[in-house]
Order: structure tokens, then sequence, then C-alpha cells
């Protein structure tokens, strides 16, 4: 399966765990394989910088730089798609995703955000939870 996993999946799963953790365990196993965009790189390392993660991080002794290699090291990098028809999104950021998704015929992409979640799909791309993703692949 072919994913794109949004920025707060790959925080989410690297800080605290649960179902998004599920999910990169399962990319890390060859069970799906993760896709990425230069910009959603950047989206990422600027998150993992924020002040209200550095507690977080430093418990596990890590640096935003060293989780961010951590998850880039698992995603196959590819070039964004140019976006002709886009509509009207909530949140104008969210395009760097469905970019990616494009660029990387993904199979479905992974948020929980939810301006990107009432979409529930882009073209024929599917919007999942990760809890739905997991569900899928385990189908």
């Amino acid at each position: 399966m072919r994913l794109v996993v949004d920025t707060n999946v790959a925080v989410s799963a690297l800080l605290w765990g649960g179902v998004p953790r599920q999910l990169l365990d399962a990319i890390h196993q060859g069970r799906a394989t993760a896709f990425t965009s230069g910009d959603l790189i950047r989206e990422f390392r600027e998150v993992l910088a924020r002040e209200k993660f550095a507690a977080t991080i430093a418990q596990f002794g890590k640096t935003p730089q060293s989780l961010a290699e951590s998850y880039t090291g698992i995603a196959i990098l590819v070039d964004p798609a140019p976006l002709l028809e886009l509509g009207a999104l909530r949140d104008p950021k969210d395009a760097l995703v469905l970019a990616c998704a494009v660029a990387a015929r993904a199979d479905a992409i992974v948020s929980g955000d939810i301006d990107l979640g009432v979409l529930k799909s882009f073209g024929d791309i599917p919007i999942l939870t990760p809890a739905q993703c997991l569900e899928r692949m385990a189908a």
C-alpha cells in the first residue's frame, strides 16, 4: 500500500505512539510504503522544532533533527505534482499533502487533520485516519 502520511500523524507516532506508531511500525516492516516531499519534510522539521514539543523530545534523548531523520529515512521522496483544481481547502497547507499523494500515486493519505479529513478523498485517493488505514491493511 502506497501511503502519504500527514505531518500530524508522523509527529504523533514519534512522540506519543499509539495507533499512529503502529502505522509507522507497519511501514518499517514493509507492509506499506510511505512517500513524502521536500515541502512535507520541511513542515515536519518545523513542527518538531516547536517549543511545545521540546520536553517530550528531550525525554527520549533525541533532537528534532534526529527524529526527522528517523522518519525521512523510511519514506520515499517524490517531487510534488502541480495541482490545478483544488477548490476551496479549509487549510491551504493541505495542498502540500495532496500534491505529494498525486505524485506518489498513493493508495491513501493518512491524516488526523480535521480540515483534510472532511474531504474524505482527493480524486480517487481516500483520506484515512491511522486506524482506518491499519484496518484496510489488515483486510
